[in-house]
């Protein structure tokens, strides 16, 4: 029975939205502005915690880029002009998705480029190990091998 109430407890937590951070005080009159300003909070990373949106992230770092982005979006900046603005003071790390621009193309070809490495290494290793089995011959039989071979042959013909 307590099995099943944790499995159910566990189940209603799965089920529930994902908790953010965002603090009442924060929120825009107008919603249009504060859904985009929500949409751009999903997309920056906190600082601090670092794998984590400033959307969900309740450090002070994130509630101080919450409100910028909340100020640029109120000057009247566009969704484009508030990122430029945040990687211009805090570097490209600040988008939790980098853009694919020349600094991050290593970033974004490293893992395409080491699948590739790593299908290439192993299709040579098998390739190797099949031709080495191919060449070496197989060591001739002893003289008890041989009188046992022809033993069983012999059975074989008996038998048939």
């Amino acid at each position: 029975m307590r099995r099943m109430m944790a499995a159910f407890i566990a189940l209603m937590l799965l089920g529930l939205p994902a908790a953010h951070a965002v603090q009442p005080d924060e929120i825009m009159s107008d919603p249009a502005k504060e859904s985009r300003a929500r949409e751009l909070s999903r997309e920056l990373r906190c600082m601090v915690c670092q794998n984590q949106s400033i959307d969900d992230s309740d450090a002070p770092l994130a509630r101080d880029l919450r409100l910028l982005v909340r100020e640029r979006i109120a000057a009247g900046d566009n969704n484009s002009q508030v990122l430029d603005f945040l990687v211009a003071r805090y570097g490209e790390f600040v988008l939790l998705k980098p853009r694919f621009e020349r600094q991050t193309l290593l970033l974004w070809l490293l893992g395409p480029l080491l699948l590739i490495g790593g299908g290439l290494a192993l299709w040579l290793q098998i390739r190797r190990r099949s031709r080495s089995g191919v060449d070496v011959p197989a060591p001739p039989l002893t003289p008890d091998e041989k009188a046992r071979l022809a033993a069983l042959m012999s059975d074989d013909t008996k038998s048939s």
